[in-house]
């Protein structure tokens, strides 16, 4: 067997830990009384962010058409994580807010993303997690709200 990795293998370890993560975030998030979430709602919720956004706003800091928005902020709605309230400065404008169960989640999730993170630093030591996470900073843009993954996983 070569020694050498295929260049291929990184992306898709990459894509695999971040998808491991996320799966088991959801699993924990279920059991903790929010079973409907699902991983592009995460994008979803941090966009909206707390002071609220529109459709508009919202399909274009995620890359998606305000339809796609629109449909997302409506199954979001449905189960209890956002609400349309209108725009007090222009009544024709209507703002989607998270509501407190979707302060809830986001809350949840950001407990249940430390305590994963200290379960890797358990497994791989604390150092080569540190590691790890230095040279990903090292080798990736400095800002970690890229929210448009959304549309650019569409436009594969």
């Amino acid at each position: 067997m070569s020694s050498h990795t295929p260049g291929f293998e990184l992306p898709l370890r990459l894509l695999l830990a971040f998808r491991t993560l996320i799966e088991e975030l959801h699993a924990e998030l279920a059991r903790q009384g929010h079973p409907d979430l699902r991983p592009m709602h995460g994008f979803v919720m941090q966009a909206i962010g707390p002071g609220g956004t529109t459709a508009v706003e919202l399909g274009r800091t995620l890359g998606v058409s305000k339809q796609a928005a629109g449909k997302t902020i409506d199954t979001l709605e449905r189960v209890g994580y956002v609400e349309r309230t209108t725009d007090p400065r222009d009544s024709r404008r209507k703002i989607v807010r998270l509501t407190p169960y979707g302060l809830d989640a986001l809350d949840r999730s950001a407990r249940i993303f430390d305590a994963l993170r200290a379960r890797w630093a358990a497994d791989l030591g604390e150092d080569r997690l540190q590691a790890l996470e230095s040279d990903l900073r090292r080798m990736t843009p400095g800002s970690l709200w890229r929210l448009d993954t959304p549309g650019w996983f569409g436009n594969l």
